[in-house]
């Protein structure tokens, strides 16, 4: 197997540099334009956080390791499943790990994945719950990986006890799954939790929760350490609820709010599932985020990763890393964790004159309606991917303001052994619901006509380019503006 590194350099067309400055104006890190106004000690924790900056999750990948099988509550959008190599989504996993097992998995990675930079444990419990499996696996690898950050996913409910661990495991970035504050609402997405020795149910099920979420939150904000909320977005269930379960994690400190659309397929066998539960259209998931702007800040870039998940944010690696395919005493070598890095420090600067063209840019163009477009990329923040290749799209809303990373859409790869499936287009097209444009490496006529009569423009003149430079010169184009980009 070969690693997945994104080359990064040798790959631009040369830009003219702008004036120095520039850069975000919020504290969101969501932000693409990477630390904006975010203090020192504060970026320090999230600029190689793939999930706590959308910037970094250009060029860095993370891992979950599956050592916390056992869980305490029960969630109708969740089945936890062994075993499974075909799903892409939370509480699935083709493996549990003993926390040895885990640590020497974690080793071989570090060796051929140098973009490595987060040990995540999502799962496929809560980490939490089963949380001496969890600790004694961040034990193991501190000891050869003393660079990789850690972080771990609970929903909360054994979170208030073991804030101390979390703290002198040095674990700088906690979620927690908060989907209701009001136990009511709550009642409808859990069935039942296990706490204090027994099972509850129903309100009382909901109302314990809640509380101890809380708690958790407030108690690790107190202590310094950063928290991303997960929200799981369910139509007509918890959608309208969520701007008020926003408004409660910014009152608690909470760092980022994450709202993911809820997966709900009955072949997946979870309760909404089975019943039926349809999940949010992209643009009710856009219009419920862009509601929300203003409260926590925002995190659009999500996978929802599997607990066994590995690599960059929407690409996984899981099935190249199984125990059989790893030696018992993996080797590993520093040198190119640390040479990638260098690389991504020259990047990042080069990267950062061309938002500023972007802006430039913008700057020249009259207001006017935001377009949405969408972009095939393999990373790197470039327009790097040929069409038939892309199972997912990066969506971007520009206008005069600036171009702001809106989220991504999942859909089939197009090409198929070589050839277009006129079926994949079908869901492809789904997919690009509502984008004025699609920014591509390289795409062919079939397709480009096809997206043509869809009212979709495919952009195919900006191959490795930038994605916010390119973006904002075709926007410039567009609305007869002179574009910086020759």
């Amino acid at each position: 197997m070969t690693s997945n590194v994104v080359p990064l350099t040798s790959i631009a067309r040369s830009r003219p540099a702008p004036a120095e400055g520039g850069g975000c104006s919020s504290r969101s890190c969501g932000s693409s334009e990477g630390r904006g106004d975010l203090p020192p000690h504060i970026w320090d924790k999230v600029k190689d956080h793939p999930c706590y900056s959308e910037e970094a999750h250009h060029y860095f990948a993370r891992m979950h390791v599956a050592v916390a099988p056992a869980c305490n509550i029960q969630c109708n959008y969740c089945n936890r499943k062994y075993d499974c190599a075909n799903e892409s989504r939370p509480g699935v996993t083709s493996e549990t790990l003993t926390s040895e097992q885990a640590a020497r998995k974690v080793l071989a990675v570090a060796d051929r994945v140098p973009q490595l930079s987060v040990l995540g444990i999502a799962g496929p419990g809560d980490s939490m719950y089963d949380w001496r499996r969890t600790f004694e696996t961040f034990r193991l690898v501190e000891k050869r990986l003393p660079d990789l950050k850690f972080c771990v996913s609970t929903n909360g409910l054994a979170l208030p006890d073991h804030i101390d661990a979390l703290a002198d495991h040095n674990i700088d970035h906690v979620t927690i799954t908060i989907n209701m504050t009001d136990p009511e609402i709550g009642a409808a997405i859990y069935p039942w939790i296990y706490f204090n020795g027994r099972r509850h149910t129903g309100v009382e099920a909901a109302r314990i929760l809640h509380e101890r979420q809380m708690e958790g939150l407030e108690r690790l904000t107190a202590r310094g350490i950063l928290v991303k909320v997960n929200s799981v977005m369910i139509p007509g269930v918890n959608d309208r609820h969520l701007i008020e379960v926003n408004a409660a994690i910014k009152a608690r400190g909470a760092f980022l709010h994450n709202v993911m659309p809820l997966i709900s397929d009955a072949a997946h066998g979870t309760a909404f599932g089975l019943a039926g539960q349809r999940g949010p259209r992209p643009a009710e998931l856009k219009e419920l985020q862009d509601r929300l702007a203003g409260g926590a800040n925002l995190m659009r870039h999500c996978r929802q990763c599997r607990a066994d998940a590995i690599g960059m944010l929407g690409e996984d690696l899981s099935q190249d890393f199984t125990l059989d395919k790893i030696a018992d005493e993996p080797g590993f070598d520093p040198e190119p964790r640390r040479l990638y890095r260098d690389v991504v420090e020259r990047e990042r600067a080069d990267r950062g004159k061309a938002v500023a063209i972007a802006s430039a840019d913008l700057a020249r163009v009259p207001d006017a309606p935001a377009r949405l477009v969408a972009v095939c990329t393999k990373g790197g923040g470039r327009i790097n991917q040929h069409f038939g290749h892309a199972a997912e799209f990066q969506v971007f809303e520009v206008d005069a303001r600036g171009v702001r990373f809106s989220g991504h859409r999942k859909a089939d790869t197009y090409c198929q052994g070589g050839f277009g499936d006129d079926d994949k287009l079908d869901v492809v097209l789904a997919a690009l619901e509502g984008i004025d444009a699609v920014f591509v490496a390289k795409i062919g006529r079939c397709p480009k006509n096809d997206l043509k009569a869809a009212g979709i423009e495919a952009v195919d003149q900006y191959p490795f380019d930038y994605i916010e430079t390119a973006i904002a010169a075709w926007y410039a184009e567009r609305l007869g503006g002179q574009s910086a980009i020759a």
